[in-house]
């Protein structure tokens, strides 16, 4: 019989953080516990067949085997991509820069 494992299931919102604490059979998968959260069944938005899943901020498989005291996090999808975002950023900084007011020298 596998002993059971104490692991969280995390889900951040933008502007909150769900995180169950489950224990679970040694041997689950980051799917498995995710499925075993009830999670999914709260909040509809989460897809496992679109939801990527990590491990303490590093992606993982679904089927990767969890140890005891793992943090199961599933990722929302990206809104923005990371580079569009920069460029804008960047844009907008430089148009900052080119309408200040230059002072005057006397």
């Amino acid at each position: 019989m596998n002993k059971p494992i104490g692991i969280e299931v995390a889900y951040a919102l933008p502007h909150d953080q769900i995180v169950l604490q489950l224990n679970v059979p040694a041997g689950t998968t980051a799917r498995q516990a995710v499925e075993l959260s009830g999670i999914g069944e709260t909040l509809s938005e989460i897809d496992l067949s679109q939801n990527k899943l990590g491990i303490f901020g590093k992606l993982v498989k679904p089927d990767t085997i969890l140890n005891d005291r793992d943090r199961v996090e599933i990722y929302r999808p990206l809104s923005v991509d990371p580079k569009e975002a920069r460029r804008r950023r960047a844009e907008e900084a430089k148009a900052m820069r080119n309408n200040t007011p230059k002072t005057l020298q006397g």
